[in-house]
């Protein structure tokens, strides 16, 4: 991963971790899912064209440093989306600090759900599905056309490297 993708992972971390998100909650829940709707569903265009970009193999893409930057954002806004919930009552049994949130969401991101971390209300159920689900569809075809870019970039050195022999 290029140093610039690293460094923007690594500030949106410390965001996450500084950003008020007291805003959202219970009192407006309106406002929670639509915030929560809409930064997910412009991660997954953002990702979906980035996605094209690669396979397309357009000149001018920045796949190494974009899609791990939108892939990192995604993991982020699924943890505060689960931060958030752990305002409303019963939705988490183990879930309080931003912390475990990122957590949470690195284990349902890995599928190795330790059970530490349980969703409980309906509300947390519907986010840990959509999750699944997201990762399933974008975050798996990300890594796919970052792999691919990848493989792509080290056969075009070696055939320069072959070439110059």
């Amino acid at each position: 991963m290029p140093v610039a993708a690293v460094l923007l992972v690594a500030a949106l971390v410390v965001g996450y971790f500084h950003v008020s998100l007291d805003w959202l909650g219970p009192d407006r829940p309106a406002l929670g899912w639509t915030v929560f709707g809409l930064a997910l569903a412009l991660l997954a265009l953002l990702m979906l064209w980035q996605i094209r970009n690669v396979q397309l193999g357009r000149p001018h893409t920045r796949p190494g440093i974009v899609i791990p930057v939108l892939m990192s954002l995604s993991v982020l806004v699924f943890a505060a989306g689960y931060f958030v919930l752990t305002r409303d009552p019963g939705e988490f049994s183990g879930l309080r600090t931003r912390l475990d949130a990122l957590y949470f969401t690195l284990a349902t991101l890995a599928t190795v759900g330790y059970g530490d971390i349980t969703p409980h209300g309906q509300s947390a159920r519907a986010v840990t599905m959509l999750q699944i689900l997201y990762n399933f569809v974008f975050l798996t075809a990300a890594a796919t056309a970052l792999s691919q870019h990848v493989r792509s970039r080290a056969g075009r050195h070696r055939t320069r490297d072959d070439e110059g022999t």
